[in-house]
């Protein structure tokens, strides 16, 4: 079969002859070849390829002339658009690939037609612009086949009318539900239970995964071929749905449904209208216990203190008030019946957050805005994942450009128990000798200081202004990332895009279509993003992406790994912030053509022994500490 992929992949192909500038590539056909073995004999291969190797191409060809039930993985909802609606058709009409494919993605990206009735019936919670939300999306439902929220063009991405159409999995009344032959969420499984390649994400993976543990069921159909792409991010997303949550929109959710219930079905019930304000009340106060504005911390030492402890105690009470209420109508309505059984987990997981002498576990806490979280997470998933690899018999294939951190696996593969895996480093086709410079510049302010982004800004503006703009300034806090935004806003005339200011897609089309722009951005930027020829020839990172030592699960991480005689700086902090340099550095050649510059603005890659740990990871460009030699190399580039 091997000779079968190379003639696919050769300069006289199928896909040669049917894709637009495709040429071989010798990376792509060896990734290609061992994607095809791991299928056949059932096997597990772990990919690094460089940016540039095609490795798309290099899984989906193999996996489409297997003719095996595949899942393929993505690392977010646009790479999962992109592969479905641009990689996935292109492959297959070369290919003449006639087996069905499906997209799936989790329920809160569908339309609930039950929630969208009960919003028109009852009215939203908002502004005239929500209202307004509401009329877009009635519209677009009349015309959409997959209520696909993505699909809705006209709403943005962070419309606050969202969580009030989309269902949760507490809130869904399966197949009770009257809209259930209609269900946007059922059409979408029933499609993938039927295709022979199902495009999924992470996050749903390993929610399904979790669901399946637990006995309710599974949304993934079983698959001979498990392909995951951007891999790096699995053992993160991983930990979060072996672990357990409990958040504040389940808790309002609860009062929004019951009070919809007592206004529609059982008006008879004040004390029900009664309780659920009461506990509202509480989730509220609550929410005003972990702090103001942003945070997060330890959940273990917050329970300690005396106001918090009540906090959950009066949580627990108006649980238990409510849930004693409903009692007493159950069977009157379908939609109270299923509350109660909410409220019953609900109860349990509030008493399981009490129990934080449970080890093996980081017990956390996090508050947005009005919104909470409440999270248990596993410290390691590799017991819990590894089991799956070993009980589930199919290829399991995982690739990202980032996996190796100075030459090894050995970090990836601990964190989620992959055991005897094929393993291949592919490095990119790129010449970036001749193509890339990289520069880690001489009088560097120091780190973590209140003048450190005005300093930064005033070293760094001339090389930016050298450079008309076409450049990413990625920053490791939103601190910088405001700071320089607003230095280079008071001391430039170029055009200064930031990120949050508007969606991420919009703030990407501006930077490529408007001249003199530079983007300054945090970690949503630092991998997923395309950005190819002259429109950004210029990547500076302010400084090496170590996660803040403070950041509870890394911290409990790190104590876990001190028991356990490790050196946690050395087996966790270092391997996960190479991986991450990388993705950064990454952005910058993303095609044959592309040239340009990275500047790391961070010492420790010439003074600190394990300095050399990152350069050994990064793409061999040529190395300088002279700005002005960037700024001659940007101006050799352009002429």
């Amino acid at each position: 079969m091997t000779n079968h992929i190379r003639t696919i992949f050769s300069a006289n192909g199928a896909l040669s002859a049917n894709i637009k500038g495709f040429h071989p590539r010798n990376e792509q056909i060896e990734m290609a070849c061992a994607v095809e073995n791991a299928i056949e004999t059932k096997g597990k291969l772990i990919v690094e390829a460089g940016t540039g190797t095609g490795k798309t191409f290099a899984y989906l060809a193999p996996a489409l002339i297997a003719k095996k039930k595949t899942i393929v993985s993505t690392g977010s909802k646009n790479l999962q658009d992109q592969l479905f609606n641009r990689d996935l058709p292109t492959i297959k009409n070369a290919l003449n690939y006639t087996g069905k494919i499906a997209l799936l993605k989790g329920r809160a990206n569908y339309l609930c037609l039950e929630r969208l009735e009960q919003l028109i019936a009852q009215g939203v919670l908002g502004d005239r612009s929500v209202l307004a939300d509401l009329s877009k999306v009635r519209k677009w439902n009349n015309g959409t086949k997959t209520g696909d929220l993505s699909e809705c063009v006209e709403l943005a991405e962070d419309s606050p009318i969202l969580p009030q159409l989309t269902s949760t999995t507490e809130s869904c009344l399966g197949s009770d539900c009257p809209n259930y032959g209609d269900c946007y969420v059922a059409l979408a499984r029933k499609r993938a239970l039927a295709a022979d390649l199902v495009v999924v994400n992470h996050h749903l993976f390993f929610a399904d995964m979790a669901v399946k543990e637990s006995g309710f069921g599974e949304l993934i159909p079983e698959a001979e071929v498990i392909i995951f792409d951007e891999a790096h991010q699995l053992p993160d997303i991983a930990s979060q749905y072996f672990g357990q949550s409990l958040t504040g929109r389940q808790l309002t959710d609860i009062c929004k449904d019951i009070t919809i219930v007592y206004r529609t079905e059982v008006k008879d019930m004040a004390q029900l209208g009664a309780a659920s304000d009461h506990l509202l009340k509480a989730v509220q106060d609550f929410r005003l216990l972990l702090g103001d504005g942003n945070v997060r911390g330890n959940w273990r030492e917050l329970l300690q203190q005396s106001a918090v402890k009540k906090g959950v105690e009066n949580l627990q009470q108006r649980l238990e008030f409510v849930s004693e209420v409903i009692k007493l109508v159950l069977g009157r309505s379908q939609s109270l019946d299923s509350i109660f059984e909410r409220i019953v987990v609900i109860k349990a997981l509030l008493q399981r957050l009490c129990e934080t002498y449970v080890t093996g576990y980081c017990y956390w806490y996090e508050a947005i805005g009005r919104q909470f979280g409440l999270h248990i997470t596993p410290l390691t998933v590799a017991d819990k994942f590894g089991e799956q690899l070993k009980t589930h018999e199919a290829a399991w294939i995982f690739t990202s450009a980032t996996l190796e951190v100075g030459g090894t696996f050995q970090h990836f593969s601990q964190r989620l128990g992959i055991e005897r895996a094929e393993e291949k480093i592919l490095h990119s086709p790129f010449n970036y000798g001749e193509q890339a410079l990289l520069c880690v510049p001489r009088y560097l302010p120091s780190l973590n200081q209140q003048s450190t982004a005005m300093q930064l800004g005033k070293l760094l503006l001339p090389v930016i202004e050298a450079n008309q703009g076409r450049c990413f300034v990625l920053c490791t806090s939103y601190a910088m990332m405001r700071g320089l935004a607003e230095y280079f806003r008071e001391h430039s005339e170029l055009t200064i895009l930031l990120q949050g200011e508007t969606a991420k897609t919009k703030l990407l089309e501006q930077f490529i279509s408007e001249n003199n722009s530079v983007l300054v951005a945090t970690s949503s930027f630092w991998e997923g993003v395309d950005v190819r020829g002259e429109a950004l020839s210029l990547v500076i990172i302010d400084k090496l992406p170590f996660t803040a030592p403070d950041e509870p699960l890394l911290k409990a991480r790190i104590e876990d790994c001190k028991l356990q005689g490790g050196e946690p700086f050395n087996d966790i902090q270092i391997p996960e912030a190479v991986i991450t340099l990388k993705q950064g550095v990454g952005r910058l050649i993303r095609d044959v053509t592309d040239r340009g510059v990275v500047i790391i603005c961070d010492n420790r890659l010439v003074m600190r022994n394990y300095g050399e740990t990152f350069l050994k990871s990064l793409p061999s460009a040529k190395r300088t500490r002279d700005l002005n030699r960037v700024i001659d190399f940007l101006k050799m580039i352009k002429s």
